[in-house]
C-alpha cells in the first residue's frame, strides 16, 4: 500500500457522489487515486500517467467511469479495455476505489453498471469479459448481477505481490472468466473431442448461437502457425494466442516453452482458435506436454477460443472461493483435467 499520505488523505470523506463518463479533466484525479492505493510501482502505467489515460479514452482503447464528488474529487474509477485477441473483445477491470469511499457504499457496483451501459454505445465493441477473483467472491457476485456468465477458470493468475495488499492474499489468486455479448455473431465451433462433455457443460445458456461440431480433421502439411505471445515478467505469466495452428504448431510450441522457462514463467496460458478444424489435434498436442482446460473463450478472436493453460507448480486450489454451485462444477472439472494432467507432464 502506497505511504504517500499526501494521496490518501486529500479528499474530504463523506462527500456525496455520482458516476460519469470520463473526462481528459478527471485523468490527474485517477491518476493520484491509483498511486494511492496501489503505489508508483502499478504496472499498467495507462492508470497513473494522466497523458496516457487520456489518450487511450480519446481512441476509445479504453473506456472509462469515474465516481466523483460535487468538488471534481475522483473516488472511484472503473474500465473497459482490449486484452482479447481481437479488437471488438474488451476486458472490465482497472476497478478501483478510494480508501474513505469504500465499505459498502455500492460505489463500484455503481461504476461497473454504468461502464457497461456506456459501452453499449461504441458500435466496434462486440462483447465484454471479467476477471472476478477467487480469494473472495464480492467480483463474482458483482459480475454475476451484471449478467455476466462464467464460462472459464484461470487457475494461479495473479500473483500474490498484486494482491496482497488489498485483499489479504498470500498466494496466487485464481479468476474466473465470465462473458456477456453485445452483437451476436453466430458462427461454427470445433469443438475438441477429449472435452466435449466438459464444453457442452460450460456453454449452457451462450446469449448467441453456435454451429458445433467436433474436430475431426488433421492438421493440413506445409500449413504454418500464427502465434502471437505477449509475457508478463513481473506476474511470471504467459499468454499465447494461437490464431492458426500449422504443421510447425507442436515444435513452436517446444521453442516457446524453453524461452518461457528461461524467463521463470510459472503461468502458460494458451488460447486456441475454435474457428480452425483442426483445433482437436493442437489440444492433443497440448495436452501430451502436460496443458489442461482452462474453458471456452466467447469472441475472443471474434470466433470463439479455447483455453489451455500449464501452472509450474501446485494450483492454490483450496484458497478458490465460490459463488454458488455452478462455479463451484466449474472449478471441479477444471481440477480434474489438472490431475489428469500431471501424469502427461510427467512423461
Amino acid at each position: 500500500m502506497s505511504t504517500d499520505t499526501n494521496n490518501t488523505l486529500d479528499i474530504e470523506p463523506g462527500q456525496d457522489w455520482d458516476v460519469f463518463p470520463f473526462q481528459p479533466q478527471d485523468a490527474e484525479g485517477v491518476s493520484r487515486l491509483f498511486r494511492s492505493v496501489y503505489g508508483e510501482g502499478y504496472a499498467v502505467r495507462t492508470y497513473v500517467e494522466p497523458g496516457l489515460l487520456i489518450a487511450e479514452n480519446a481512441a476509445h482503447r479504453v473506456i472509462s467511469s469515474v465516481a466523483k464528488t460535487p468538488k471534481g474529487d475522483v473516488v472511484g474509477h472503473t474500465a473497459l479495455f482490449n486484452s482479447a485477441a481481437h479488437p471488438g473483445t474488451y476486458e472490465t477491470g482497472a476497478g478501483v476505489v478510494h480508501n474513505a469511499y469504500r465499505g459498502g457504499k455500492g460505489i463500484f457496483t455503481r461504476m461497473v453498471v454504468h461502464n457497461i451501459e456506456v459501452a453499449k454505445q461504441f458500435p466496434h465493441l462486440n462483447a465484454v469479459f471479467g476477471e472476478p477473483v477467487c480469494n473472495h467472491v464480492f467480483s463474482q457476485k458483482l459480475t454475476d448481477k451484471a449478467g455476466f456468465v462464467p464460462r472459464a477458470l484461470e487457475v494461479d493468475l495473479i500473483g500474490s505481490s498484486i494482491h496482497e495488499d488489498t485483499a489479504g492474499a498470500t498466494g496466487r489468486v485464481s479468476a474466473f472468466l465470465v462473458f456477456r455479448t453485445f452483437r451476436p455473431r453466430p458462427h461454427t465451433v470445433y469443438l475438441p473431442a477429449v472435452y466435449r462433455d466438459e464444453l457442452d457443460f460450460l456453454y449452457e445458456e451462450l446469449d448467441d448461437s453456435r454451429d458445433f461440431r467436433i474436430s475431426e480433421q488433421g492438421i493440413p502439411e506445409g500449413s504454418v502457425s500464427e502465434i502471437r505471445p505477449q509475457i508478463f515478467d513481473f506476474a511470471r505469466v504467459a499468454r499465447v494466442a494461437v490464431h492458426e495452428v500449422g504443421e510447425d504448431f507442436a515444435s513452436r510450441l517446444d521453442h516457446l516453452e524453453k524461452e518461457l522457462l528461461q524467463r521463470s514463467i510459472q503461468v502458460n496460458q494458451i488460447w486456441v482458435n475454435l474457428a480452425c478444424p483442426w483445433t482437436g489435434q493442437a489440444v492433443e498436442i497440448l495436452r501430451e506436454r502436460g496443458y489442461f482446460l482452462g474453458g471456452p473463450l466467447p469472441r475472443w478472436f471474434d470466433s470463439d477460443g479455447l483455453l489451455m493453460q500449464k501452472i509450474l507448480r501446485r494450483p492454490d486450489w483450496e484458497e478458490i472461493q465460490v459463488l454458488n454451485g455452478h462455479y463451484a462444477e466449474i472449478l471441479s472439472r477444471i481440477r480434474a483435467d489438472w490431475e489428469r494432467s500431471l501424469e502427461a507432464g510427467s512423461d
